[in-house]
């Protein structure tokens, strides 16, 4: 059986999701000045290289951790509601490409695992 990374569609399925993804955070009140001043390209390859990862594809993720690399957003007030929001958005841009919902599932009940983290709680 393939793993979510190869049911998903790979790296076009993942590269397309993670640019459509940002311009749907961008374009979201509650959460795109969380990314000001923020180099978008970079940032998307690092989500790109960490999604892959996190979907079971190739392992190229170099970046922080979930709970250091948010921490800064944690001091500008990061919390639940915008750890929805991304999540709203990250479901919304799967359907937009036509992703399976019991994938779509999947790739949200990841992203959910990772709440704790982001946020600096102890699980």
């Amino acid at each position: 059986m393939s793993n979510l990374y190869e049911q998903i569609g790979g790296e076009p399925a993942v590269n397309a999701a993670v640019d459509l993804f940002y311009r749907h955070v961008l374009s979201d009140d509650r959460i795109a000045h969380f990314f000001d001043g923020v180099d978008m390209e970079r940032q998307a390859q690092k989500q790109k290289a960490f999604l892959t990862m996190a979907f079971g594809g190739p392992h190229n993720y170099t970046g922080k951790d979930m709970r250091d690399g948010h921490a800064h957003l944690v001091k500008r007030g990061l919390d639940d509601s915008h750890v929805d929001a991304v999540l709203e958005n990250l479901s919304k841009t799967l359907q937009e490409l036509g992703v399976a919902q019991n994938l779509i599932d999947q790739v949200t009940a990841i992203a959910e695992s990772t709440r704790d983290d982001v946020l600096g709680r102890t699980a």
